[in-house]
């Protein structure tokens, strides 16, 4: 068998598992040692202190550096240690670093259809998010519109169903959003505007002290676990749920693409694995950590609050008319969200039966 099958990116766990086998087999590393030394920098959008989401990052460096016994090396940086968090995009497009971890949704100014590489108000769900990169024709697709960027990038992380952000005041209806200023990214934050929100676009590490300040009114970041590390609940008592802009939030690996073609094949599926395994890994800490996370917000007397029935019509009513509008405009979005759409109407068709079904059962 070639090595470039068993380093196979869609081969998943088997894959995994069979570069773990051949890692023993050769005194810890997966490629063979006449392989050259390269020495990579990545640069995240993350604060080091979130050891979920950047941790993401460093599970991708250590799982290559493991995987070539240290022959192909990545430093990941914390935003601002090289760029500012929102700047990850550009600084791999630029070559200013080689590799970078961030969140597509982040750049939807370059192209709104990146908002696809990382979740959609109302669209998939994690498990869902990557049937449609690994079976759906997602990767490939994103694969396309970031070559656009000088750039490939890979899943590499997922926070699984967010939650609704953190607001200072009791929120009930849609008018009781106007005038808002919101701390929210990504296709969502335009829902908002819609709704009458003054969107803002902040990155993780610069939240709290804007919410604190009264710089902003309102702001979501992921969910419990990352939240109260960030000390969300120290400056806002109303903490919001589902959130419905992101169901599924895809953070993805991007490379420069001069860089990526610079790599030794071995190398590169040696990325494409661990970025694999970086993805599962992520949600899996995160469905681990945040139960305990939220009651512990709770306990402290964060009120946890569902949106109405009006706010999340009015949402999905907005939702339905961004992806048109953009749609109707821009060619590439047409063509991403036209094929998206077909695999999501045909996924949740299947979940209704097997998934919903079930959780409604042991729910009761």
């Amino acid at each position: 068998m070639k090595r470039r099958r068993i380093l196979g990116y869609g081969a998943g766990a088997v894959g995994a598992s069979a570069i773990a086998a051949c890692s023993q087999q050769q005194g810890g590393g997966a490629v063979s040692g006449d392989l050259p030394r390269v020495q990579w920098r990545m640069a995240t959008s993350w604060p080091q202190s979130l050891d979920t989401i950047y941790g993401g990052a460093e599970t991708v460096c250590d799982r290559i550096s493991a995987l070539t016994d240290g022959r192909f090396t990545i430093e990941p940086y914390a935003a601002g240690e090289i760029v500012p968090g929102l700047q990850v995009l550009d600084a791999v497009q630029g070559g200013t670093v080689e590799c970078g971890h961030s969140a597509a949704y982040y750049y939807v100014g370059k192209n709104p259809a990146l908002a696809f590489g990382t979740t959609v108000p109302f669209g998939l769900n994690a498990q869902q998010q990557n049937a449609w990169f690994y079976y759906g024709g997602g990767l490939d697709t994103m694969h396309k519109l970031y070559a656009d960027f000088n750039v490939i990038s890979f899943p590499a992380g997922n926070t699984g169903v967010q939650m609704g952000g953190w607001f200072k005041n009791n929120i009930k209806t849609v008018s009781d959003l106007k005038g808002l200023k919101m701390r929210i990214p990504g296709l969502g934050g335009e829902v908002m505007n819609k709704l009458g929100v003054n969107v803002q676009v902040l990155p993780g590490g610069e939240i709290y002290l804007a919410l604190d300040r009264g710089a902003i009114d309102a702001a979501e970041f992921v969910g419990p676990y990352d939240d109260e590390k960030l000390g969300l609940q120290n400056a806002a008592s109303y903490y919001y749920y589902p959130g419905w802009w992101e169901p599924g939030a895809t953070l993805d690996a991007t490379v420069n693409l001069d860089k990526w073609n610079e790599l030794p094949e071995e190398y590169q599926e040696v990325f494409k694995t661990a970025t694999y395994e970086a993805n599962i890994d992520m949600l899996a800490k995160y469905d681990a950590l945040n139960g305990a996370a939220l009651q512990s917000l709770v306990d402290g007397g964060t009120e946890l609050i569902p949106y109405s029935d009006e706010i999340l019509q009015a949402a999905a009513k907005a939702s339905t008319a961004l992806f048109e509008e953009n749609a109707s405009g821009d060619a590439t979005f047409r063509e991403i969200y036209e094929s998206w759409k077909t695999f999501r109407d045909q996924v949740q068709g299947w979940n209704q039966i097997n998934e919903l079904s079930f959780s409604q059962f042991v729910e009761k």
